[in-house]
């Protein structure tokens, strides 16, 4: 299979058809927990057009198990909020020797491809919980990247205290729990969940907390994203942190494909 083919394919597919986003407003966030107004104001998202899909470039690296060596990576994203979609290019080399990778979630079914060199798949996962696992990666998206997306009626929210909030996010068959950490400036630290599986070789999950802890917030167009964040499983002899990534572009609402 042609990865990328199916990347620019789906992705082209969805930029025709997108909706006009109407601007965000004060009002649409009093049913929300005051750390997640703070952050929504902090973010910029308010009096701006509300986010119905992104393009987000990645450089950094990635390991594929806790023992194995850094490898640099690039990715290239996008994300859908209407019909939610998530399309997840990445490239690497590994001792010369190029992977390609594709996660993709589309309606509520999710997969995630590993091939060498363009030609021998040696990662195909699919299924329940992929697709589960998977709706916590774009919850997650929507939180760090799109916050004008948790004005929503598919989200249940508590407030836990001053500087923390319990989520309930629900796509099709499948509701996922994250606890989202702030800090005083209103910036979003943190997100940890119990809902997303290890998978390493697409046939054993593994169920470990989940955690994403993000900073280096920057301003583009008067709007603050994170520039850095890492991703970490909270394992029992300890966390493993296999993915480390900066920001290099982010676009909202894009009309055209782009690599």
């Amino acid at each position: 299979m042609n990865y990328w083919k199916f990347f620019r394919d789906e992705v082209s597919r969805r930029l025709a058809v997108q909706p006009i986003t109407e601007l965000l407003k004060e009002s649409d966030l009093v049913d929300l927990p005051a750390p997640v107004q703070k952050y929504l104001h902090y973010s910029g998202a308010v009096g701006k057009p509300a986010i119905s899909h992104f393009r987000l470039v990645f450089s950094g690296r990635m390991k594929r198990n806790p023992k194995s060596a850094w490898m640099a990576i690039r990715s290239v994203q996008y994300n859908f909020f209407g019909e939610p979609s998530r399309f997840f290019y990445i490239h690497a080399k590994v001792a010369g020797i190029p992977f390609d990778g594709l996660h993709a979630y589309q309606g509520t079914d999710a997969t995630m491809q590993i091939q060498v060199a363009s030609l021998f798949r040696v990662v195909d996962a699919k299924g329940e919980k992929m697709s589960r696992g998977e709706t916590v990666t774009l919850f997650n998206d929507m939180c760090f990247m799109a916050p004008s997306t948790l004005v929503s009626g598919n989200i249940r929210w508590k407030q836990l205290d001053d500087l923390r909030v319990r989520a309930w996010y629900t796509n099709g068959p499948h509701t996922i729990s994250a606890d989202l950490i702030f800090n005083e400036t209103g910036e979003l630290i943190d997100f940890l969940s119990n809902d997303r599986y290890l998978c390493e070789d697409g046939k054993t999950y593994q169920s470990y907390p989940w955690s994403t802890p993000i900073g280096k917030y920057r301003e583009l167009d008067g709007r603050r994203t994170p520039g850095y964040g890492e991703a970490i499983w909270k394992m029992p002899e300890g966390d493993y942190c296999y993915a480390a990534f900066d920001m290099e572009e982010i676009e909202f609402n894009p009309t055209g494909f782009r690599p």
